[in-house]
């Protein structure tokens, strides 16, 4: 497995993962959502896990001036879950911020729980769409 820095190259096969997911993640490859998601990924640090040419996972993250480094999207394949590549990709994030704190954005809260991750704090919808 490898882990790179995400480019406008690796746009086809992201979303080919985001679609694979299904209606999880439709708000993010649906019609409505695609073209407003390739304008978050270019602003943001995003890292792809590729073995071969295959696209196993993705992290998407943005560094709040030297405050922290946020991770908003982690997803990896279904068929390649259990592979540590979730985890490998959370240590790419913490291996290129070394001074800053890294937090998770997460519905998921027992996947991080089971990394030895610690709770600080929650996240709080101050206005819906």
């Amino acid at each position: 497995m490898k882990i790179k820095k995400y480019s406008k190259a690796d746009e086809t096969l992201l979303f080919d993962l985001l679609i694979d997911e299904g209606d999880d993640w439709i708000e993010y490859h649906g019609a409505a959502g695609r073209s407003k998601y390739v304008k978050a990924l270019e602003s943001s640090i995003t890292y792809i896990a590729y073995h071969e040419n295959l696209v196993c996972g993705y992290a998407r993250c943005r560094e709040d001036n030297g405050f922290g480094v946020y991770v908003y999207d982690l997803l990896v394949r279904k068929t390649r879950r259990g592979r540590q590549i979730g985890k490998s990709l959370m240590e790419r994030v913490c291996q290129d911020f070394p001074e800053q704190p890294v937090y998770v954005m997460s519905d998921v809260d027992m996947y991080y729980e089971k990394l030895g991750y610690r709770r600080e704090g929650s996240i709080f919808e101050v206005k819906a769409k």
